[in-house]
């Protein structure tokens, strides 16, 4: 997710509170917003989502989260994947009954979808556009 990690380091970094919707047509606005409780790893931890709506709901589409990684370099690792759309939430990484849970096959599926999501992302412009939203305007 380096797109995100561009963005995240524009914005001046991970920080409770953290909260950004860019903004850039013709595509859903992105939202990424630090969350309140930590990763299944205990890491700060950061949610990232397209929201579109239905009969006046918000709906995600999709919203993943990570846990943000400063060894060897900023590195956001997914741990959960949900489609409101399609009725799918998935936890690939988890604290169960004090034990943490790590579904490896799953895990690597969101891993995979979270390379394609940020390349799709990177291609459309999401970083360049929350660049053009921080600049003032004369």
């Amino acid at each position: 997710m380096q797109t995100i990690l561009r963005i995240l380091k524009q914005a001046g970094g991970w920080h409770h509170g953290l909260y950004l919707k860019i903004e850039n047509p013709p595509y859903m606005a992105l939202v990424i917003e630090a969350t309140d409780e930590s990763g299944p790893c205990g890491l700060p931890s950061v949610s990232v989502a397209h929201y579109g709506e239905q009969n006046g709901d918000l709906m995600r589409d999709p919203e993943m989260c990570f846990e943000l990684g400063l060894a060897d370099g900023p590195h956001l690792n997914a741990f959960y994947y949900r489609n409101d759309f399609v009725g799918v939430e998935q936890w690939s990484r988890t604290i169960v009954r004090d034990n943490y849970v790590y579904l490896v096959s799953l895990h690597q599926q969101h891993e995979r979808f979270a390379k394609v999501w940020d390349n799709n992302l990177r291609l459309q412009g999401f970083a360049e556009a929350f660049e053009q939203q921080q600049t003032p305007r004369a």
